[in-house]
């Protein structure tokens, strides 16, 4: 049987590797790129993003105020939601999203879907198509996005990539396994002694001395395959590469394909494997769906947000957590009976150094709390999903963990180079010595 398996898994880490090179190529140069998301995306277009103060110490609008001036400069649009969290010099981002077809009662989809404002006069600075490459530079960094998520082929894209992800989880473990040494008949058995300074005794003591070195000699064996092997020829050290390279980083390149699979496989892969394992909090789409859209709730923009902030205190009194900034509020006609708002903050309970998620749902006409949503602490599957999608992000530590991430990122796409390296030279090998063997055999009378 092992004689069997290891051979088998050689084919399956090859064939699957070189399938998926391409992709992991593409994934990590892009997903190096969007570490850094939001500082490139100012540089491509610092017109829409950068702002400058008319005055030291000057105000910024709300964000309400500023969410109604574009719904009044967009009417043939809905502005469902209003960013809370603003910085100085930074202009603010505004969602626009299709209304209702009058008679079909499908949303329709705006020309365009981000619009740009001062946020200190409302000025509109401009809009684009998020995503939409032939608009221009100022989507530069809105379509490497869309390639790293989808391909920029959105749904069919997203499955595709969803696919690569999970043969790319089990291939970490195919992977790896194959890096250790085979095992070997202990020493004992070959004749071998154990060495003769060891200070233990009794039966027990005489079995550790017997499983000592086996042990020893199987670590001393697998330690070459974290090594590399300097001053090597080229194949040498693009295998080295390869295989030390895999073994350094493999617990964060389980995350990164894991979590992958958790962005683009959610319901049809992760969620049912984790949800048979762990625990989940209700989730807003486990919330009844309204007969019709009403973009006009009871409950107007002011209250909303004077709701959201009570019951988010009331939250955090009982749940036992601290609010540290407000980060949105949204209008929600998909979800409930009447609709929802959700306000969402960064909390005690966020791990993320920017843009939290613990939130409130409650209903747009009553204001009544639906569900509450925290990050970590309150059931183990949401605290593993926040964990892995937020390193996967790079949102958490700070610039230092930020350049990791774009290491690991490079690191992916040099282990899909490497790789495929490696494959062509053994494959040259392989041609040359079939050669050589045909050469061989005597001529054919």
């Amino acid at each position: 049987m092992k004689s069997v398996l290891r051979p088998t898994l050689v084919l399956v880490h090859r064939w699957v590797g070189l399938a998926l090179a391409g992709f992991l190529l593409l994934a990590g140069l892009t997903g190096a790129l969007l570490t850094w998301y939001e500082e490139l995306d100012a540089w491509a277009s610092p017109q829409l993003l950068r702002v400058a103060p008319p005055a030291l110490g000057a105000a910024m609008l709300s964000p309400l105020a500023l969410r109604e001036k574009v719904q009044a400069e967009f009417p043939q649009a809905y502005v469902p939601m209003a960013y809370l969290r603003q910085e100085p010099g930074h202009a603010a981002v505004v969602r626009l999203f299709g209304r209702p077809d009058p008679v079909t009662g499908e949303l329709t989809e705006p020309s365009c879907d981000q619009v740009f404002v001062n946020p200190y006069t409302g000025q509109v600075l401009g809009e684009r198509k998020w995503g939409d490459i032939t608009q221009g530079l100022k989507n530069l960094m809105p379509f490497i996005y869309r390639l790293h998520y989808s391909l920029a082929l959105d749904a069919a894209g997203s499955t595709l990539l969803g696919i690569v992800a999970l043969l790319w989880t089990l291939d970490c473990f195919v992977g790896a396994w194959l890096t250790l040494p085979a095992t070997r008949m202990p020493a004992a058995s070959r004749g071998g002694t154990t060495p003769p300074s060891a200070p233990w005794r009794g039966p027990v003591a005489a079995q550790r001395r017997r499983a000592w070195p086996v042990a020893r000699q199987w670590l001393v064996r697998w330690g070459p395959s974290w090594k590399l092997r300097l001053g090597s020829g080229a194949y040498k050290i693009s295998f080295d590469l390869h295989r030390a390279g895999g073994l350094w980083t493999w617990a964060v390149l389980f995350v990164l394909a894991w979590s992958s699979v958790a962005f683009n496989l959610h319901d049809e892969v992760y969620d049912p494997v984790m949800r048979a394992l762990f625990a989940y909090q209700p989730e807003r789409e486990s919330l009844p769906r309204p007969q019709r859209l009403d973009l006009s709730p009871a409950l107007v923009w002011d209250d909303a947000l004077a709701t959201g902030r009570r019951l988010m205190a009331e939250q955090a009194r009982r749940h036992r957590f601290t609010v540290h900034d407000e980060t949105l509020l949204v209008h929600d006609p998909r979800v409930g009976l009447r609709g929802t708002w959700r306000y969402q903050v960064r909390s005690s309970r966020d791990i993320r150094d920017r843009w939290g998620s613990t939130q409130v749902i409650f209903d747009a006409e009553t204001g009544e709390l639906l569900q509450t949503w925290l990050p970590t602490g309150a059931a183990r599957g949401d605290t593993i999903r926040t964990w892995l999608t937020s390193l996967h992000m790079a949102m958490l530590g700070g610039t230092p963990f930020r350049l990791f991430m774009t290491v690991m990122g490079l690191g992916v796409a040099m282990l899909s180079i490497t790789g495929v390296l490696v494959w062509a030279r053994k494959r040259h090998g392989r041609v040359r010595g079939r050669a050589r063997s045909r050469a061989a055999l005597p001529s054919a009378h």
